[in-house]
């Protein structure tokens, strides 16, 4: 009997200890968590939800202490501009572009530095240097080499009977050449992540293939697609929100021009705050670009995990 209740006694005193260790554990976890959820709420949740409020009223730059409650009117207003709608279409063009040249050229340049070809160590190297240089400096390098009578381009285009001309001011080539700004600095940064992904991939599945008469294309096909398809997938999310949220580049290099035929819905907020200071509207155009971005993501996602 005695040693019956030593024993509960023993018991009760080590779930005393366990239960005290648990919960300064759980306090220590909430301690770290805590500070983090405020810095979110403080920087991205009250943000969004400030800008869903103002996209209901009508409010201008210069008196932003005054606002009046609209409604719908300046999603309403959305639809008959015409603006908007071409601003929309171009940032669905820049982003599919963009986001599909930017896997292809970094796909098929993590498979380059894949292969121990004599200096791809250098090569690996010199291959992020786009990625690090500021957008600034990319714009004002390629602008520069597009300029009229010394740029480098029509340097070039000259000695073959070219045209002479300021290629970001053409209005059939303006959205494609900011296309290739996004494309040359972000490239590295997809071939980077895709690469390490392929070197975590056991040697043994590509033995084991070529053992079987599996080609190098039967190979790509069947071990190295499989086997990245999960940071394809976060590559792709990541480069689409960039490129759907593109601004900077876009406005140093052309401004939204020539006749908008570069505007975006990135540059096109910009003008409606800044420019026409309109905050409610311009609101109303950032809510719904993170409508779209939020639905692609959870459509995109839901469908990569079902295959």
């Amino acid at each position: 009997m005695a040693s019956t209740e030593a024993t509960l006694k023993d018991r009760v005193t080590r779930f005393s200890r366990e239960a005290d260790w648990y919960s300064r554990e759980t306090w220590v976890g909430y301690g770290l968590v805590i500070p983090a959820t405020l810095l979110m709420l403080l920087i991205i949740v009250y943000p969004t939800v400030r800008a869903v409020w103002m996209s209901f009223h009508q409010r201008s730059f210069l008196s932003p202490e005054e606002s009046t409650w609209v409604g719908i009117a300046n999603y309403e207003a959305l639809l008959e501009d015409p603006v908007f709608t071409q601003a929309f279409v171009h940032t669905i063009i820049f982003t599919v572009g963009a986001v599909v040249a930017m896997y292809v050229l970094g796909l098929g340049l993590a498979l380059l530095l894949r292969n121990n070809l004599p200096g791809v160590g250098y090569l690996r190297s010199l291959s992020m240097v786009p990625w690090v240089i500021p957008p600034v400096v990319i714009v004002i390098i390629w602008t520069w080499m597009f300029q009229v009578d010394y740029g480098l381009v029509n340097l070039i285009s000259q000695q073959f009977g070219g045209p002479n001309k300021y290629w970001f001011g053409d209005y059939d080539l303006a959205l494609p050449l900011v296309m290739m700004l996004r494309v040359w600095k972000d490239t590295p940064f997809v071939a980077i992540a895709l690469l390490a992904s392929m070197q975590s991939i056991p040697p043994e599945y590509y033995e084991a293939a070529k053992i079987d008469g599996a080609g190098a294309v039967q190979q790509f096909r069947h071990i190295t697609l499989p086997n990245i398809s999960y940071i394809s997938m976060v590559m792709i999310v990541t480069e689409v929100i960039a490129a759907f949220n593109s601004f900077q580049m876009i406005y140093i290099a052309t401004g939204g021009g020539p006749v908008n035929q570069t505007e975006v819905l990135g540059t096109y907020v910009y003008q409606q705050a800044f420019g026409e200071y309109m905050l409610g509207y311009a609101a109303a155009v950032g809510i719904v670009m993170l409508a779209l971005l939020t639905l692609f993501t959870a459509v995109y996602i839901k469908v990569e995990n079902t295959e």
